[in-house]
């Protein structure tokens, strides 16, 4: 997984935030979390929802019945960053209740199905994340 992560990377920095492949044409942010355990930074593709200003991230680990390294990085180390486009950005990551996270997550679904397929891989309840920017 971490050669294809690092070419998604390289191509995505090369090119303002634009791959082809898989993630042509949908909107793909690189999240910069630091590990849980080790205490490193681990940087990670991922597509997102914007929502209201701030971008939604989902757990979805192709419908693995564990959460992602990221997700659990993030649990234990919130403060994280954000490539979008050709811009960083700090931001805040707090995972949404489930009242919240319905209807973010129904919008996936709906838009990307390969979310819905994720779904019914699993009998876990995909975490949905939000990365709010913070304030300087």
């Amino acid at each position: 997984m971490s050669d294809w992560n690092d070419k998604i990377i390289e191509e995505f920095r090369a090119n303002g935030g634009k791959v082809g492949g898989d993630f042509e044409g949908a909107p793909l942010l690189l999240l910069h979390s630091t590990g849980a355990k080790s205490g490193q930074v681990r940087v990670s593709p991922m597509m997102y929802r914007q929502v209201d200003g701030r971008w939604a991230v989902f757990a979805s680990n192709d419908g693995m019945d564990l959460n992602p390294a990221w997700y659990h990085n993030l649990k234990a180390n919130p403060e994280a960053a954000i490539e979008v486009g050709s811009d960083t950005v700090e931001v805040t990551a707090r995972e949404l209740t489930l009242e919240e996270r319905d209807p973010v997550w129904q919008q996936q679904k709906e838009q990307y199905s390969g979310f819905a397929d994720y779904e019914q891989k699993t009998d876990r309840v995909i975490p949905v994340v939000l990365l709010t920017p913070r304030q300087a």
